[in-house]
């Protein structure tokens, strides 16, 4: 169970706040600009900022994942990953969000000490 590099965005940029799209260009195999433009729609539908939880969690709904809480305290990304060798999910952390496929978190650095709050799985 490891961390692999991962970052779809165009720009490349690392601190471009866009973790939730990466995480979920990498849970779902769709480009960035899909995705970017996907919550934003929502967003502007439904009058709020798509950085917030609850915009990109409609969208994540709208894609067929569901979402499961995480029930362990000091349980942080590594362990997740060890304890879900196999499926894909998206791990939401506070103001942060990470992809886990088979074991391997995907992030465009090293979240594996991060605690998630709750996953989506599809």
């Amino acid at each position: 169970m490891s961390y692999q590099y991962y970052n779809p965005n165009p720009r490349k940029t690392p601190e471009a706040g866009d973790c939730v799209i990466r995480a979920i260009t990498k849970a779902t195999g769709k480009k960035w600009n899909d995705i970017y433009l996907g919550i934003n729609i929502i967003g502007f539908f439904i009058k709020d900022m798509p950085s917030r939880n609850s915009i990109w969690n409609r969208y994540l709904k709208h894609l067929g994942f569901k979402r499961h809480m995480v029930n362990q305290d000091d349980y942080n990304v590594r362990a997740f990953c060890f304890n879900h060798p196999v499926g894909t999910f998206i791990l939401a952390i506070d103001g942060h969000a990470v992809c886990v496929v088979d074991g391997i978190y995907y992030d465009s650095w090293d979240s594996g000490d991060e605690i998630p709050l709750y996953y989506w799985k599809r």
